[in-house]
């Protein structure tokens, strides 16, 4: 009766190879639409709004600082940014963020 269980256990064993593959192509495609996709869609967002900034436009530094851009350097790639009545701070483009605060006070309203 032991022999049995023992041969009934090496049974069940031997396909465990194929499940476990499957399982871990499980997890990738999981992780993948669940993580990585909807991460590169919200980059290629961050990046259509830093291509098509204007001057006047709200925006928030990657520091945290809110302002508005006063002058756009395409040559150096930077944006100056007015963040106090004649204080300007000039900022990487690559570090310039939407102002959501204007759109999130007017929904609370």
């Amino acid at each position: 009766m032991t022999t049995s269980m023992f041969l009934q256990a090496a049974e069940q064993g031997q396909g465990g190879g194929w499940t476990m593959i499957l399982m871990l192509l499980a997890i990738f495609a999981i992780m993948y639409f669940f993580m990585i996709r909807p991460q590169q869609n919200q980059q290629k967002k961050i990046r259509a709004f830093q291509n098509s900034l204007e001057e006047g436009t709200r925006v928030v530094v990657g520091g945290g600082i809110h302002g508005i851009v006063k002058r756009i350097d395409n040559n150096e790639n930077a944006i100056e940014v007015e963040i106090a009545k004649g204080v300007t701070i000039k900022v990487d483009r690559g570090y310039v963020f939407a102002d959501n605060t204007g759109a999130a006070a007017t929904q609370q309203k």
